[in-house]
């Protein structure tokens, strides 16, 4: 584990951000020019692991190929034996996940506040990433952050994939398991398919459903419960659980999660555009002009 006052590749550590499974977030600072960075390292007992290693970098290699306000960026990387890690810009801001959680009724108003704004960033950063030729493919709550002012990056490319298409790539694809989180699933993504953009469009979906109603689409006992409702039954409308969420924004949300991807908007613009002519997202309030306007 690294310790605060500790320098590594560079940057001195300042303060722990964040403690996964397999890695910690801190937040850094380059002493030559006195700027804050954010330093990703794996924990002392995956330094050395392939498995652990491998998402690490793919992830760094992704972000540093993608430069765009809503997307998080990645300036250097480390293939350090002991300490592997990389070094992203320093947004001060925590994840929809916390806001979602917390029991503050505080948090829960501004989501209501922001909505419309979250939505507009976070999905014009991913429908930038897809014309980039990349699926995210862990699009969820926890890997959005979301500043004071209702400013959001995208985050976590571990698992992003680049887009393939055309026979040889469908003849030798691996049929792995699949990965991601459950709750947020494509179905295509679930059978191990091929994937395109409208695979994050089906992941953001489930997204803003759950951050309008504190809820994901699907709930089950088990993983194996959630992979089969996501392949076979209806997403119920947004409203079931929140009545002041607007029937326009309510057949968007709908639309994105179709099981066909055909059904589903090709791309993450089309639905932002959708989202751009609707009024409000909420029947209680009227959406900020400027938000309305400036998709």
């Amino acid at each position: 584990m690294a310790d605060i006052g500790a320098t590594i590749g560079g940057y001195k550590i300042r303060s722990l951000l964040q403690t996964g499974q397999t890695s910690q977030v801190f937040e850094v600072v380059e002493p030559t020019s006195s700027r804050h960075f954010a330093m990703k390292i794996l924990l002392p007992e995956f330094s050395s692991s392939k498995a652990h290693r491998g998402p690490l970098f793919n992830e760094a290699e992704i972000g540093s190929k993608l430069r765009h306000a809503n997307v998080i960026n990645i300036v250097r990387v480390s293939r350090s034996l002991e300490t592997p890690h990389f070094v992203m810009e320093f947004f001060p801001s925590g994840s929809i996940r916390k806001r979602l959680q917390s029991k503050d009724p505080k948090d829960k108003e501004f989501l209501k506040d922001h909505a419309r704004k979250i939505f507009k960033q976070a999905g014009t950063g991913l429908a930038y990433m897809n014309s980039s030729n990349y699926v995210h493919c862990d699009v969820k709550p926890d890997n959005i952050l979301v500043n004071a002012l209702g400013d959001t990056k995208i985050i976590d490319f571990a698992i992003s994939k680049r887009v393939k298409s055309g026979f040889l790539a469908k003849l030798f694809r691996k049929r792995d398991k699949p990965e991601g989180t459950a709750s947020y699933m494509s179905p295509e993504q679930i059978k191990c398919e091929l994937l395109d953009a409208r695979s994050d469009v089906y992941s953001f979906g489930c997204t803003m459903y759950e951050v309008v109603t504190f809820r994901p689409p699907f709930r089950g006992n088990s993983v194996s419960d959630l992979f089969r409702k996501h392949l076979t039954e209806k997403a119920s409308p947004p409203s079931v659980y929140n009545p002041d969420i607007s029937d326009e924004f309510g057949a968007i949300v709908v639309k994105m999660l179709a099981k066909n991807p055909a059904d589903r908007y090709k791309n993450l613009l089309e639905a932002m555009m959708d989202l751009r002519k609707i009024k409000s997202v909420f029947k209680s309030r009227q959406d900020p002009e400027e938000d309305n306007h400036g998709m």
